[in-house]
């Protein structure tokens, strides 16, 4: 392709809506344009890279087996009301009412849509197992779109879903699509890991997110740097906190707190670590109201708090029924007296002497005690793991950093064939539900994480096997005829090698404005047909990642950039 006959509008600047760097690079190199919040345009360069990260995809996929189908974006809500999901995906569905009145939502995902297909076209076991993908857009209306693509209302995605006999078979897909996953993010130059994840809004016993460890990643990773434990936030379990056997029960004491309501208030106020507080949250469940207790440095986990319980969801009480439950505004509220079901998580099974709410107005209890005090009904692990938390597998001091989802793969199990009935007959003529598994890969995310890192102060850095182009060639003076030519014979040339992507710079722009769009760019190779050329015949190439540069003689080129690209084929 030559320059002139595309459209590669850089910019300088980076624009003001851009928070982090793959969406500044994105914008300034050209690939993206925003055209209104969560929503965005690709422009050449773009889909040129857009593209072969879905060929990635799609090698892989049809590699471990699966079959290609494309759903449609529209989907009829009875579906979501059939499998039950209508109500948790909630205001993030895009809905509206067609001319007939009838309600539809532009897809956030599509395992109703396939369960249904299935359901209709397959009946017996000789047909499975099977699995089926797509590459298509999703919608969902995020309440705040940021950071690009990474976060946006509409994204391009890669599901498939597997159905199977017995969860034997259910294993093997899994296992397919796992290793499927870890060929494509290898192929896209990715550093990743694989974490245990929790399988919310999708259902399912197990399911494994893959992500790329990054500062700016709204996901939070837990690891193991000693025996490689690795979960997500939602997931991620620690080792037991042990108990003080050896610390007196001092006298219970009443405290009067005006106007702290806090943890850190009530704590520098009492002048005691928030660790030595309870906080005292009161939830619904089943109609029922039911008190969590946590220590006060440490967060509820709403997923496994669910599952305490049973549940597939909870929600927090509201200040009237504190109030009521209480005696108290909110703020004060303790277990001391409480006449509620009361769950409290591990951390605070082990605790002597803490500080809680007293049931009462602007009053803190001290030296509060379990079993002389008051009693609990269910200890649970409620909460989220934190930095200084130990390893559940070795005791050593587990990992806190942020992640950028790329992937996750789930067992589904039968939580969607069981719903919306697709069944088949057993070798023995028996009924029985399809097995299934869910697989995804955000293919944007693809993108907008390996810039996040993979970029310099220039610009993107690309591998070889996603950079919209493999090879730039720069003359300098477009003006003089030899270096022309030189620069159209070597396009024709490269050009002709297949499977190499080669743009020619053929603008009438200063050197120094062609150098800095290659680089911020990102392309691999640059073949400089500058001053040298014009003196010796020499043309300089020069390797984006590693600064590398290279002289060679016009009729040596084409054989250097051929072993120059063998090499960079090995290289991430």
């Amino acid at each position: 392709m030559k320059w002139s006959q595309t459209l590669i509008p850089t910019l300088k600047e980076s624009p003001s809506e851009a928070e982090i760097d793959s969406h500044k690079l994105m914008i300034r190199a050209g690939l993206i344009r925003r055209i209104t919040a969560g929503a965005y345009a690709y422009l050449p360069i773009g889909i040129l890279v857009l593209n072969k990260v879905i060929n990635i995809v799609r090698e892989e996929m049809n590699r471990a087996g699966a079959i290609e189908v494309f759903l449609p974006a529209l989907q009829p809500l009875d579906l979501l009301e059939e499998s039950g999901r209508l109500n948790i995906f909630g205001d993030d569905l895009i809905t509206f009412e067609d001319r007939h009145g009838k309600k539809v939502a532009l897809g956030p995902t599509h395992e109703e849509i396939i369960t249904d297909i299935v359901r209709n076209e397959i009946n017996s076991y000789r047909q499975l197992p099977i699995t089926l993908y797509q590459i298509q857009t999703k919608f969902r209306d995020e309440t705040r779109p940021r950071f690009g693509v990474l976060r946006s209302k509409e994204f391009i995605m890669k599901d498939a879903y597997s159905f199977d006999v017995d969860y034997e078979g259910l294993n093997k897909s899994y296992q397919y699509m796992y290793d499927a996953y870890c060929k494509i993010f290898d192929r896209c130059g990715l550093d990743y890991i694989v974490v245990e994840a929790d399988s919310g809004a999708m259902g399912g016993d197990v399911s494994h997110e893959f992500m790329v460890p990054s500062p700016v990643g709204e996901d939070i990773l837990i690891r193991c740097l000693k025996c490689g434990y690795s979960a997500n936030r939602e997931r991620a379990e620690s080792a037991p906190l042990l108990s003080d056997n050896h610390a007196t029960p001092h006298n219970l004491e009443e405290v009067s707190t005006p106007d702290k309501r806090t943890i850190q208030e009530v704590s520098n106020f009492l002048k005691i670590s928030p660790s030595q507080m309870i906080k005292t949250m009161l939830y619904i469940s089943n109609g029922q109201p039911i008190a969590i207790l946590l220590r006060g440095d440490h967060e509820v986990n709403e997923t496994k708090l669910t599952k305490a319980l049973g549940q597939e969801a909870v929600a927090l009480a509201d200040h009237k029924t504190i109030e009521r439950i209480t005696g108290a505004p909110v703020g004060f509220a303790g277990p001391v007296g409480l006449k509620v079901k009361i769950i409290a998580d591990q951390a605070v099974s082990v605790l002597k002497n803490f500080a809680t709410g007293a049931n009462k107005p602007d009053t803190h209890l001290m030296n509060v005690n379990l079993e002389r005090d008051f009693k609990i009904d269910q200890v649970a692990h409620l909460r989220y793991v934190i930095k200084g938390d130990k390893c559940p597998r070795c005791n050593h001091e587990l990992d806190v950093s942020q992640g950028i989802e790329i992937g996750h793969v789930f067992k589904l199990g039968t939580k969607y064939s069981d719903a919306l009935k697709a069944r088949f007959l057993d070798a023995g003529g028996r009924e029985k539900s399809m097995i299934m598994g869910c697989y995804g890969i955000g293919v944007n995310r693809i993108i907008a994480s390996l810039i996040e890192r993979s970029h310099d102060e220039n610009g993107i850095v690309w591998p070889l096997s996603i950079t919209p182009y493999h090879v730039i060639i720069i003359p300098v003076n477009v003006n003089d005829n030899q270096s022309m030519h030189m620069a159209n014979s070597l396009y024709s040339a490269l050009s002709s090698n297949t499977g190499t992507d080669v743009l020619l710079d053929d603008r009438d722009q200063r050197p120094g404005v062609k150098f800095k769009d290659a680089d911020l760019i990102g392309i691999p190779i640059k073949i400089i047909i500058g001053k040298k050329f014009t003196e010796t015949k020499e043309i300089e190439i020069k390797i984006r990642k590693t600064g590398e540069t290279f002289l060679a003689k016009q009729e040596d080129v084409k054989s250097k950039i051929e072993g120059l690209l063998e090499i960079l084929k090995k290289t991430r």
